[in-house]
């Protein structure tokens, strides 16, 4: 089951799914989210480095920024469960600006909350909402080979590996893999 709200007025993007809420950023998310990405383990594969309070404040501004930008280019909703509005992780998909049919997703969620299917079930219905609602071609992902739960992800997703990538990428001192995933609207609607 998924429900999507979109309020034309505020462009607001509420997606429901069978235990998850897909929200809006709100102020306070910077907490949660600071006690999370503040953790080496969890960035450990981002670009980005650990989160201090002001990242994650400054973070959280950006992405309800970005939900009011028009048009908007970023769609990043904080995963939430049924019933409880607080902030467990974040799901997201970037727009190309070169081609605003083409995007990335990417997702993060709390170490307490991993291996409950709630990033595959969050990230199916952002896709979802990508293809049917924005009108979206293709959306892609990446990922470091030494992170194969996400690579798990993308592929319960149903995108395809594309390709690896060797040493592509400086990231915390380091040259870095990346494994490419990939779906297209007219093979998520199989």
């Amino acid at each position: 089951m998924l429900v999507s709200t979109l309020s034309a007025r505020t462009r607001v993007v509420r997606l429901e799914t069978e235990r998850l809420v897909l929200r809006e950023f709100v102020e306070d998310d910077w907490r949660a989210l600071y006690a999370m990405e503040s953790q080496p383990d969890v960035v450990r594969y981002q670009s980005n480095d650990v989160h201090d309070e002001q990242r994650s404040r400054t973070y959280v501004t950006d992405s309800i920024a970005s939900a009011r930008a028009e048009p908007r280019m970023i769609f990043e909703l904080a995963i939430t469960t049924r019933g409880d509005e607080a902030y467990l992780g974040r799901v997201g998909v970037r727009r190309s600006e070169s081609d605003p049919r083409l995007g990335e997703l990417w997702f993060v969620v709390s170490p307490a909350e991993q291996g409950k299917g709630y990033v595959t079930e969050a990230a199916r219905a952002l896709i979802g909402h990508a293809f049917a609602e924005v009108g979206m071609h293709r959306i892609y992902g990446d990922c470091d080979p030494r992170n194969p739960a996400s690579a798990r992800v993308m592929e319960k997703l149903g995108m395809r590996r594309e390709g690896h990538l060797v040493q592509n990428v400086w990231i915390k001192g380091e040259w870095c893999d990346s494994v490419l995933f990939a779906i297209l609207a007219s093979e998520w609607t199989r």
